[in-house]
């Protein structure tokens, strides 16, 4: 006699959290798939990066959206393009006709040599959160801060799936979940006891690293650093910043002053990612000053956050710091979450020639002391 199959029913996965949806979700745009980007008020679209999309992607879009693709653009990439005078937005962009690739290259990519024809218009009407979504994985993606993206009343289940509040959210949600990964004695040049402490983020994202020199009181303001990671200046001695100086020398006066903390930060250039400050290097090349060459891009001028820092000095038991800096913005963020700067310590190095006009854009457009 034979007996009934019985199959025990497996339990369902836990729905996976903020951290790894849009994680997967970056992965998808920056190979260059599509990804449905949701809305809270029900809403959704379709949407794949502006950058290098292709004619086969970009009708492929429109077929399986079933909408018409329009570009997502930041405000300020909108209007330095002349399409707007509003930067404080997203700015959707379409045409009477089905858009080419060109066109979408010529409102993403301010290299590229075509410009934007008279047929590209902003729509006239509420920008809705989708767009708003699309630009920012964009930005996530840290690739150009634009989205061709098409809104879609299709379930389209084969696609990956992301909600609007789930990327807006992603990056202090990222900086609150770190941890301390792995740490080791490291001697250095100009600080012999040093320790490099490595935190990372639960969805296994991009590590920051703090350095720590000597032995800090943490009864008493740290003596601390800031440092944004600069492959062309801090591994490659770039002539063109001042990140390199500022890297070496803030690692010998915490030695000096007997002990401190520096904290490397994973935002290179500014929050815009490596290949996007080539770009703006080669913009900067063209006449633009460093803010300028952000906005040409598409950026804000800059666009970091330090709940990343403030998060890792708490998970090293540190409430107050001596900041050495020369950007009050520094000393503002780490004070917003809830580090207590009791002093500004002036961080000059004298410029070499190659990059004087940034220094000076520094001081004067984005009130760096010096």
């Amino acid at each position: 006699m034979s007996r009934p199959l019985i199959v025990k029913p497996v339990p369902l996965p836990l729905p996976p959290n903020a951290l790894v949806v849009v994680d997967r979700a970056v992965a998808e745009v920056r190979r260059g798939g599509f990804v449905v980007i949701q809305a809270d008020d029900g809403y959704s679209a379709l949407m794949a990066a502006a950058e290098g999309i292709s004619g086969e992607a970009l009708s492929r879009l429109a077929r399986r959206s079933g909408g018409v693709p329009y570009v997502a653009l930041t405000g300020r990439r909108a209007e330095v393009i002349g399409l707007t005078t509003d930067d404080s937005q997203v700015a959707l962009v379409g045409c009477p006709d089905p858009l080419t690739v060109a066109q979408v290259g010529s409102l993403a990519d301010p290299l590229n040599p075509q410009r934007p024809d008279d047929t590209l218009a902003v729509l006239n009407r509420p920008v809705p959160d989708w767009a708003r979504g699309a630009v920012a994985l964009a930005k996530l993606s840290r690739m150009l801060p634009a989205a061709v993206v098409a809104e879609t009343s299709d379930g389209l289940e084969d696609l990956f799936h992301v909600s609007v509040s789930d990327i807006l959210s992603y990056r202090p949600i990222a900086a609150r979940s770190l941890k301390r990964v792995a740490e080791a004695r490291v001697p250095l040049a100009d600080a012999e006891e040093a320790r490099v402490v490595a935190f990372r983020p639960t969805d296994g994202g991009i590590e920051h690293l703090a350095i720590v020199i000597g032995h800090p009181d943490r009864d008493h303001p740290v003596l601390t650093r800031l440092h944004s990671e600069c492959f062309t200046g801090d591994l490659l001695g770039s002539l063109r910043c001042d990140c390199g100086d500022q890297l070496r020398g803030a690692i010998a006066q915490l030695a000096k002053a007997g002990g401190g903390v520096l904290l490397y930060l994973a935002q290179e250039g500014r929050g815009i990612g490596l290949i996007n400050k080539l770009r703006a290097y080669e913009l900067q090349d063209a006449g633009f000053d460093t803010l300028d060459a952000n906005q040409q891009l598409g950026f804000d001028d800059d666009e970091r956050i330090y709940l990343p820092a403030a998060e890792m000095l708490r998970l090293l038991g540190i409430s107050q710091v001596r900041l050495l800096t020369n950007n009050p913005a520094k000393v503002d963020g780490l004070a917003r979450h809830g580090v207590l700067v009791t002093e500004r310590v002036p961080h000059i190095f004298p410029s070499n020639g190659h990059n004087e006009a940034y220094l000076r854009t520094k001081a004067t457009r984005s009130g760096h002391l010096f």
